[in-house]
């Protein structure tokens, strides 16, 4: 390929992306895709696979996401169609039910050289809670209105009929109509400015450019991962739990670096779960949820990389039918943004233990969308909207502290200004800013997590909090750096009628309540004491760090708001030891890690494999409930354990 010609389509390309993007954030009427900017547009080879995205807009979740199947599913495409699906089961490319994707094939000659593409993530979808997500539903039927692959959009006539459907199945459908038409003026954006394209560089370059630009973005992948160490890494982390009152869910990654290839092998990951919290993928070996992690890595390695699929072409995904990241239909999988974030973590993890010097500590890796449904006392009508997502800080960084407020994996996520919230929504935001004591401590400190309280004026107000995480499993620190803070969600704090909702994501306010909410801190990196004095004395002054904190984790003494040299040079001294480990994962994954060993955890993985998919999460569920206590040889407690399951109860037997 000529480069300058390549480079030159490529920003054709983006430019058209970007358009299609400012376009719909400019017309939308929704606040979660108009303010948020959860969405997405993509241009597409024929095939259906990504070959350019926006930089300035949307989510970044979708470089390597496929279009190829559901595509598929449609027959007979004309000028003038849009194919669309909200599908978590159509082809794995809506991956919950708001997610609604559409795609408008672009014609020259009668051969479809390109696609216009993207999703919006729409407030709600009907289902049996406002904003359609929970992680306490447990088949994807309740999660709202599902369509499979089919035209909202027959050469250019609207298919009413199922949009009608669409719109008596959910709460504010002036919304998901205002953003229907948005998307689709988005999508006959993408369509102008590509037929500009054809135009520019004729039929046979366009057709050539569009996969040159899949090609060299595999040959960007491939020159990062050589660069990495070959080897094998192990890693693990944790969601908290699969359902109310339920077990921490483990996600395990063996990953192996091979000259310019990669494997990542999930096998070891916790069974599918009855809640929401699956991550609906098929058995696709590259499918982009699996590889978000790995998007950010390689961006991190190579800033100047072309987003698209061909990012994906030297990895390869092993994930298990029946677990948590390769669910079984009707699992229900609504909260799969949750689970993703851990996939995030988890691959940072694996990628931290290869090339230590290059990674940061971990992200907090929950970023809660809060909905709220409530009613306006001057109208009597119902409101419902997303107020903000409440994102926990970055990791510490190998050169600087972690960004505030604005973890690293979901900086995307952009947050809506208090006086547009309280504009559009009965609600009044009593505090909306950054956690004291949050950050993980470090030579670079962990980010500060996001704190909002607000109250609401109308009885029966409900407020879904969805990606509710990390109240108990801590984002870890590495080389020294601390474990960050957890999250929290409390309803009218300080005082008698305080509740600690903990990871529960759905509460009803009357008038009067007030709902704390943060979200956890980024992990630190590097020792704490290494830290120059300067930086934590100037964290007490902006705020960031408590004195007490200072002299707690940073070993600096401060009287009167000046550092006392003496003692701090003294404490320092008396508290030097030599790092031990890795990562830092706080007690609660060391407590739990006692008696859950990877033992315990390779022989229950085992247990599983030989078990019917409907079995699994009782069986692991009855196990945690008898495995309480540390136990000599983890394994052999497990197996013992399920020597009495099976003798309990004669179907599992069988």
């Amino acid at each position: 390929m000529d480069k300058v010609t390549l480079q030159v389509f490529s920003n054709h390309a983006r430019a058209a992306a970007e358009n299609m993007a400012y376009t719909l954030y400019r017309t939308a009427h929704s606040t979660f895709v108009k303010e948020t900017e959860d969405f997405t547009v993509q241009i597409l080879e024929p095939g259906g696979q990504v070959a350019a995205v926006p930089m300035d807009f949307g989510a970044t979740w979708y470089p390597g996401i496929d279009y190829g199947a559901a595509i598929g599913m449609i027959d007979g495409y004309e000028p003038g169609d849009i194919g669309f699906t909200n599908d978590p089961y159509s082809g794995f490319l809506a991956t919950h039910v708001p997610d609604l994707h559409m795609w408008k094939p672009i014609f020259e000659d009668g051969e479809i050289l390109a696609w216009a593409c993207g999703h919006i993530h729409n407030t709600d979808m009907g289902g049996a809670v406002p904003a359609s997500l929970s992680r306490t539903l447990t088949e994807v039927h309740q999660e709202g209105i599902r369509f499979p692959p089919m035209k909202m959009v027959a050469r250019g006539e609207l298919n009413d009929q199922a949009l009608r459907i669409m719109l008596l199945n959910v709460r504010k459908p002036e919304q998901n109509l205002g953003d229907l038409k948005a998307f689709r003026g988005a999508l006959d954006t993408g369509e102008r400015k590509l037929r500009a394209m054809i135009r520019k560089f004729g039929p046979e370059g366009f057709r050539r450019n569009i996969a040159g630009l899949l090609d060299y973005a595999e040959h960007q992948a491939r020159e990062a991962l050589r660069s990495i160490p070959d080897g094998e890494y192990r890693f693990a982390d944790y969601c908290d739990e699969d359902g109310p009152d339920g077990n921490p869910v483990r996600l395990a990654l063996r990953l192996v670096i091979k000259g310019d290839e990669a494997i990542l092998d999930f096998t070891g990951t916790d069974p599918q779960l009855t809640s929401a919290l699956n991550v609906p993928t098929g058995s696709h070996p590259r499918h982009t949820l699996l590889l978000v992690g790995v998007y950010y890595v390689l961006y991190t390695l190579n800033p100047n990389l072309m987003l698209n699929a061909g990012l994906t072409r030297p990895f390869t995904c092993i994930v298990p039918e029946g677990t948590a990241l390769n669910p079984v239909f009707p699992a229900a999988v609504g909260m799969r943004s949750l689970t993703c974030a851990r996939l995030r973590s988890l691959i940072f993890g694996a990628f931290s233990l290869a090339m230590p010097e290059r990674m940061p500590a971990a992200p907090a890796g929950s970023s809660s969308i809060l909905n709220v449904m409530t009613t306006d006392n001057r109208t009597r009508r119902s409101v419902l909207a997303a107020i903000n997502p409440i994102v926990g800080g970055g990791g510490g960084m190998p050169t600087r502290d972690g960004t505030n407020g604005s973890g690293a994996d979901s900086a995307y996520l952009k947050n809506t200004p208090v006086e547009i919230t309280e504009t559009e929504v009965p609600i009044r935001i009593l505090r909306y800013g950054l956690m004291r004591d949050s950050g993980g401590a470090g030579r670079w400190r962990g980010g500060l997590a996001t704190a909002l309280d607000f109250t609401v004026f109308a009885p029966n107000s409900r407020v879904t909090a969805r990606n509710r995480d990390r109240c108990r499993f801590r984002p870890w620190g590495t080389l020294g750096g601390k474990a960050g803070a957890p999250s929290d969600f409390v309803l009218n704090p300080g005082t008698p009628r305080q509740k600690v909702l903990g990871n529960i994501d759905l509460v009803t306010m009357d008038p009067g309540d007030v709902l704390h909410i943060h979200s956890p801190g980024g992990g630190g990196r590097g020792d704490p004491l290494e830290r120059e004095v300067d930086r934590v004395a100037q964290d007490v002054r902006r705020g960031y760090l408590s004195a007490e904190a200072a002299t707690r984790d940073y070993g600096v003494v401060l009287r009167d708001g000046a550092v006392d040299e003496a003692a701090t040079a003294a404490l320092r001294g008396a508290r030097r030891r030599p790092i031990v480990g890795h990562f830092d994962f706080g007690p609660e994954r060391l407590a739990h890690e006692r008696i859950w060993t990877d033992q315990a955890y390779a022989e229950m993985t085992s247990i599983m494999n030989e078990l019917p998919f409907h079995w699994r999460f009782f069986v692991k569920t009855q196990l945690f409930a008898m495995l309480r206590e540390p136990a000599a040889d983890g394994a052999a407690a497990i197996r013992s354990a399920f020597a009495r399951l099976r003798a309990t109860y004669p179907g599992l037997a069988a």
